[in-house]
């Protein structure tokens, strides 16, 4: 199978462990990705499931035959692939003045991206009827692997060190929806602020789409260089049936939301996650990315992933034939309108490791 074909299987079927001492560490719960571990195919970063049940059942397996060699991605037990791991960054092993370790407050993602949840809480978390199916944000938090607030003083230290001693090139800061109107826009951009005054580091700021377009500007004079507000699910049957609560906010407010913030950040600047696998068909995902792009807004298409501990941790994951076609045919249309996550300046998009879109444009 050629690069995109075997990134997309890894994705979707997930890379079966037989140790968990190479590389960087993985990652269970949190905001996304969870249950992952980064790894380079080929010479492209990209996540991959390493902690589901998905992943356990997976065809692909690596070990390490020789501790000198580099490890072996075999497919039923036969070599096909070396693999690199990216390793520790250097960053983790420091710790606040206060005690709480860096990697508490954001993570490496990739192999050049640092991560955070600047709010490891949601309002629509901790209720049944709310609550988005596949979410594990506030997992991390109760097993004590990260805090619930982090601080733009923390955050600011945390990038400073990342940039200085690991070389991350930008910063991804995403949040669970407070029960405010602005929907942490206000929190990221003090965040934002915080970290610009810092370390010179391009920021990309997540959250749903404020009630006050205003926020926009603010969170652009902040310092955020690019904006994600995500969809998830395109259909809207299929976004009350996986996120009944974010499902109120309807899809149609999200594209008014999409336009105004293209006017400030601006065309290939924005973008949104959809979770292909969650009941969106091939057609519904197209059509859906093709609106997206005519208006200058990046979809960022993700296979689903099924996280332990979540309402859909039996859910499967989708096929990698269902993927390649979306990927196809979303990345036919991205080259027509000339749209490319290397132009973004920050974010998920930009990074690509969570899919294989970045392989098709």
């Amino acid at each position: 199978m050629n690069k995109q074909q075997l990134i997309t299987a890894l994705q979707s079927q997930g890379l079966k462990l037989v140790e968990d001492r190479v590389g960087a560490s993985g990652r269970r719960g949190g905001a996304g990705p969870s249950d992952h571990k980064a790894v380079t195919v080929d010479g492209t970063t990209v996540m991959v499931p390493v902690f589901t049940d998905t992943a356990a059942r997976s065809p692909f397996s690596v070990s390490l035959d020789d501790p000198a060699d580099l490890p072996l991605l075999r497919v039923d037990g036969e070599a096909i692939a070396p693999l690199h791991f990216p390793q520790q960054p250097k960053f983790y092993g420091l710790s606040t003045a206060d005690g709480i370790p860096y990697w508490k407050i954001a993570l490496l993602h990739s192999h050049d991206v640092l991560a955070t949840t600047v709010l490891q809480t949601c309002r629509r978390y901790r209720d049944d009827s709310t609550v988005c199916q596949f979410c594990a944000i506030e997992k991390s938090l109760e097993a004590g692997r990260t805090i619930a607030r982090k601080t733009p003083a923390q955050l600011a230290e945390v990038a400073e060190a990342a940039v200085r001693l690991d070389g991350v090139r930008h910063m991804v800061m995403t949040t669970g929806t407070p029960n405010t109107d602005d929907r942490g826009a206000a929190y990221l951009a003090e965040c934002a602020r915080a970290v610009k005054q810092r370390v010179d580091l391009p920021i990309q700021a997540q959250c749903e789409p404020p009630d006050d377009f205003a926020w926009f500007a603010k969170l652009h004079a902040a310092g955020v260089d690019s904006l994600g507000m995500h969809l998830e699910a395109i259909t809207p049957e299929v976004r009350a049936r996986i996120m009944p609560g974010k499902a109120d906010v309807p899809v149609d407010y999200y594209f008014r939301a999409f336009e105004a913030a293209i006017q400030v950040f601006g065309r290939g600047q924005v973008s949104t996650y959809l979770l292909a696998g969650l009941g969106d068909t091939v057609e519904a995902l197209v059509q859906g990315c093709d609106r997206l792009i005519q208006l200058g807004v990046y979809p960022f298409v993700v296979p689903f992933v099924p996280i332990t501990g979540t309402p859909l941790a039996q859910h499967p994951a989708p096929s990698s034939e269902f993927m390649m076609a979306v990927y196809q045919q979303v990345g036919a249309l991205l080259r027509q309108a000339g749209l490319s996550s290397r132009d973004m300046k920050a974010g998920c998009g930009k990074c690509g490791a969570c899919s294989a879109l970045s392989t098709f444009e």
